[in-house]
């Protein structure tokens, strides 16, 4: 029986794993769950799971919930902060931490079950994105397990050799290849992409996901996260490292090897399918998705993407090129870019605009800490918010 910490219980990533989980209650048990703020959902959640621990962002939504769960005699234990999930995250009664929290909030509690030597399930890539170096070397260093949740990199996963040791030359691979749908405004005119509302921008064509991821993959950004993240989890390079837009969503990645072959990994657009692998690794057990029917598909296409079009994923690559803090300061700015279009204060193109500022005004310097890359993350903000309100 494993016990599982879930990081961010009550998002599209939570829902999911929770799903799979209730069809094998036989292997797993829930050790906490955790959301920021929706206490009734969480509460929902204890009733069916019932976990030792929920931990939530504040006092008040903690004193919320935990008068919830004694109206319904739950004997689920209440926390709430950044503390209370670090320790979940590392608590030695738990064996699996799934690593679902958006955004920076993220990186501390899975940096913690890193630390803890956790079998980590990771569907945060900030973690990656911001601290790659130093959570690699967490992961090394204390005997983790890491296992990527993204379809596209758990597919990757999928296809490489067997005991990969994040070589890819020296194993045959000539490179990695992230699928992409292209999101909502793939053939949308170009020109008129000023005018798209939030609304349009979170209705994803194939997957269901909260609404910054969704709008991500709109600018596309979430891919260029995805090549940062890529090129952590598996050795390659910005140039071993290929985007390729997959309107369909069948294939979810693939990787190029050295003779010719190009192995894929195929399935439905539902993310219960890598969540099931990651968790059963390196058994199978069932997911609950449906089985692909490819004669139903009819055909699959595939196109290079423009970054007339998708900016975003131009800024990323470059911030790989850069490396050091670059990536931490290109997350930050579009955390705050893309809040900012969700609440109404910026259009959409001015996310990527936005963007490349922050990162073009806040020199980009090699960070050996946590701490001194959370600096820079909140001054990535604080310009990227100065400029939002001017």
């Amino acid at each position: 029986m494993q016990r599982i910490t879930i990081l961010g219980s009550t998002g599209s990533i939570g829902v999911s794993t929770l799903d799979v989980i209730a069809r094998h209650p036989d292997r797993y048990s829930i050790h906490a769950l955790t959301a920021h703020t929706s206490v009734d959902e969480l509460c929902r959640q204890c009733e069916q799971f019932k976990p030792r621990i929920a931990v939530v962002g504040s006092e008040p939504a903690a004193r919320l919930l935990s008068q919830q769960l004694r109206q319904k005699d739950l004997k689920t234990r209440v926390e709430f902060g950044p503390a209370a999930l670090a320790a979940v995250s590392s608590d030695p009664d738990c064996d699996v931490v799934m690593a679902a929290i958006v955004g920076a909030a993220g990186l501390v509690p899975t940096l913690a079950a890193a630390r803890a030597g956790k079998k980590i399930l990771l569907a945060n890539k900030e973690a990656l994105v911001m601290a790659g170096q130093l959570f690699m070397d967490a992961v090394q260093t204390n005997g983790a397990t890491l296992l990527p949740i993204d379809s596209e990199h758990n597919a990757i996963f999928q296809c490489l050799p067997k005991n990969y040791r994040r070589t890819p030359s020296e194993q045959g691979v000539a490179k990695v290849l992230l699928t992409a749908s292209g999101g909502p405004f793939l053939n949308r005119p170009v020109e008129t992409l000023e005018s798209v509302t939030p609304a349009e921008a979170v209705a994803h064509p194939n997957w269901i996901m909260g609404r910054k991821i969704s709008v991500d993959s709109a600018t596309m950004m979430n891919k260029g996260l995805e090549v940062i993240e890529a090129h952590w989890l598996f050795g390659a390079s910005a140039d071993q490292i290929e985007v390729v837009i997959h309107p369909q969503s069948v294939i979810h990645s693939m990787v190029s090897y050295i003779d010719g072959s190009v192995l894929a990994q195929l399935g439905n657009p539902d993310m219960r399918t890598p969540i099931a692998h990651a968790l059963a690794y390196p058994e199978r057990i069932a997911s609950g998705v449906a089985h692909l029917d490819l004669t139903s598909i009819g055909q699959l296409d595939f196109k290079k993407p423009d970054f007339n079009r998708f900016p975003c994923l131009k800024l990323a690559f470059d911030a790989l090129r850069a490396g050091g803090s670059a990536p931490a300061i290109l997350n930050a700015a579009n955390e705050i870019a893309v809040q900012g279009f969700l609440d109404g204060r910026t259009g959409f193109r001015m996310i990527d605009q936005l963007i490349a500022r922050v990162m073009d005004d806040l020199p980009h310097i090699q960070v050996d800490s946590i701490e001194g890359l959370m600096e820079q993350d909140l001054e990535a903000r604080s310009i990227a918010s100065a400029y939002m309100n001017s």
